[in-house]
């Protein structure tokens, strides 16, 4: 029940956010006299509804970034139990959960076509039992997820948590 009333609230934000033109984007007081936007998204949830909402959002955060000439440049990390959902290997998951599995593979390619930088963290794919071989080829592995989250805010990037 949690978890649905979660995913439908996460649902709307993004129906919204994405139904707002690529103006709206320039006149948020927050990005006047941007020119560049980094960011991390440090990604750990579980759930693959709530995950295939939140990376649509970060695709469409990145392309209406671009459209508004903001030169987004995006990085995405897998930590956690969302390492297990950037697998092939779909054994454990429920067989509603499988759409959203897809819809989370879509995701994937279509943000790393767009030059969104993916990485998996090896220390919780080995905690949660997800062998390397399986994750979805567009992904970077990385031995240790939380570098990569120092080392790109140590660059500027900005830290979005989406747990």
């Amino acid at each position: 029940m949690k978890d649905t009333l979660r995913a439908t609230i996460i649902i709307a934000v993004g129906l919204l956010f994405s139904t707002a033109s690529v103006l709206a984007a320039q006149e948020y007081e927050a990005l006047k006299g941007v020119n560049s936007a980094k960011a991390i998204f440090d990604v750990r949830m579980g759930s693959p509804k709530s995950a295939a909402v939140h990376l649509k959002v970060i695709h469409q955060t990145f392309k209406d970034l671009a459209a508004s000439k903001k030169q987004p440049v995006f990085a995405v990390v897998f930590i956690g139990p969302s390492v297990k959902l950037i697998s092939k290997n779909r054994e454990g998951f429920a067989p509603e959960d499988l759409k959203s599995l897809d819809e989370i593979a879509e995701a994937i390619t279509g943000m790393s076509k767009d030059g969104i930088q993916i990485e998996i963290c090896l220390i919780a794919a080995k905690l949660f039992n997800v062998d390397p071989m399986t994750v979805l080829p567009e992904i970077k592995r990385v031995e240790n997820g939380w570098f990569s989250v120092i080392g790109y805010q140590v660059r500027g990037y900005a830290l979005v948590p989406a747990y």
